[in-house]
């Protein structure tokens, strides 16, 4: 019932903090230790947890090798030196788990720094040892993903249907280009209480019910915009599993994400790009950088920069993004915005996204590339937010629905029964016909 705060970072805060990771960040109790956030340059200022344009933020993972199920649990950030708010619940995990780890920030650089060895235990990657990746680090993710896609590959672990959304289409996943942005698939789900004094604490019903009054701060990511923002809108199902902090409750997190469109996104897939800003390496692609990131976020590596072009990645971007965010924006216009400080709405959070991605300035230089400009047109107010935006170009074609005897059959794709025989609804784009198969008893499938 909370909103969470996902405060745009402001001119004069310090975009550039240190997030000291502790001993044994695998184990039980590294997990329950939390993190300490502290400025990398002081002379910048200081760097806090509880404000929501500094916040950094730990999702964790644990497979279970016996059953092949996930569970999620989010390690706690306080400021270096501080307690938190209340003690961290220590997470019950399963015998010889594989627990992996990804960060999220809400500011410019994450740097992570080692409580002693710990970044050598945890496994933990930053980027290349002189160039972060920015917002964005993980922990063991590489051994996360190779044991839970062979359970998947094993039928141990199930990864669930996409779905269909409200407009017919399939639901949108990480890798969606309807939805991805310049450096996608970066930053986490998780949430953390704050407290009128500053201080920190997990996020779970306990915490909640003991700490009225608190408030909720989100980590400004492409994850928590898929699965919060776009599936609340349209009608979707995130994958969740077990909150190892909050007992009987599920939750969202990157790694179930990945994994979910790693096994549904048709083609074609968006995976990162070597001209994305976080894989940069002084300004300049770099397949080191570009590999270390993909392998984070369980997305296949390359050999040749052509296998990751930034110009294939716009030509699809333009040719998904603008129709469905046309396309939805009867109901996204109705959504609140992730970010109240960049749009006032889903819709035109969707649109400046897109504007941001296709520019060159932070973006993927698009229009460079292509030699197109972008089809979206902003209005902002005076304050720089987004209150509307109009899309050029595009024809929009509207879903259809079927509905029989009071059965919804989202975008006329499906099945239903009709009189005591299963009927099969399928859409013909070309006529915009609907073709529906019901077979008399005593036909085969095939028969008409």
């Amino acid at each position: 019932m909370l909103q969470p705060r996902l405060g745009s970072h402001a001119a004069e805060d310090n975009p550039n903090c240190t997030l000291v990771v502790p001993q044994n960040p695998l184990s039980a109790k590294g997990l329950a230790t939390p993190y300490q956030l502290v400025a990398t340059d002081p002379k910048q200022g200081p760097c806090h947890e509880a404000n929501a344009g500094q916040s950094a933020f730990v999702q964790g993972a644990a497979f279970d090798p016996a059953t092949g199920q996930i569970s999620i649990y989010n390690p706690l950030v306080v400021d270096k030196g501080n307690k938190p708010a209340l003690a961290p619940v220590v997470p019950q995990l399963p015998a010889n788990a594989i627990v992996g780890l990804w960060f999220g920030f809400n500011a410019g650089t994450l740097t992570l720094k080692g409580n002693g060895d710990a970044l050598q235990q945890g496994k933990c990657v930053n980027g290349l040892p002189d160039d972060a990746f920015g917002q964005f680090a993980y922990c063991n993710a590489p051994a996360f993903f190779q044991a839970a896609n062979q359970a998947i590959q094993q039928g141990k672990l199930k990864v669930p249907a996409l779905g269909r959304a409200h407009d017919g289409l399939p639901c949108p996943t990480v890798r969606d280009f309807s939805v991805v942005d310049q450096d996608q698939s970066d930053n986490v789900t998780s949430t953390y209480l704050t407290t009128n004094d500053g201080t920190v604490a997990q996020m779970n019903q306990a915490n909640a019910l003991k700490l009225q009054g608190a408030q909720l701060i989100a980590n400004a990511s492409d994850n928590r915009l898929v699965s919060i923002a776009l599936d609340n809108a349209l009608g979707c199902k995130p994958w969740t599993a077990p909150d190892l902090a909050d007992p009987g409750q599920m939750t969202t997190a990157l790694p179930l994400n990945e994994l979910m469109a790693a096994a549904d996104q048709a083609a074609p897939a968006a995976i990162i790009p070597n001209g994305d800003p976080m894989v940069l390496h002084n300004d300049k692609p770099n397949m080191q950088k570009l590999n270390l990131y993909r392998v984070g976020v369980d997305q296949p590596m390359v050999k040749r920069a052509d296998e990751a072009s930034t110009r294939l990645y716009c030509t699809s971007l333009l040719a998904a993004a603008p129709q469905r965010m046309l396309t939805d924006a009867r109901v996204t216009t109705h959504q609140a915005s992730p970010d109240t400080g960049a749009a006032n709405n889903l819709f035109t959070f969707l649109a400046q996204r897109f504007n941001t991605t296709w520019g060159a300035d932070g973006g993927l230089n698009c229009k460079g590339l292509l030699n197109t400009d972008t089809p979206i047109t902003l209005k902002q107010d005076s304050n720089g937010v987004t209150i509307n935006a109009t899309i050029q170009g595009i024809k929009l074609t509207m879903p259809m629905d079927c509905s029989v005897n009071g059965v919804l059959i989202s975008g006329c794709q499906g099945t239903t029964t009709i009189n005591g025989v299963t009927c099969t609804f399928a859409m013909d784009n070309k006529t915009r016909r609907v073709l529906i198969n019901c077979p008399q008893p005593g036909q085969g499938k095939d028969d008409k």
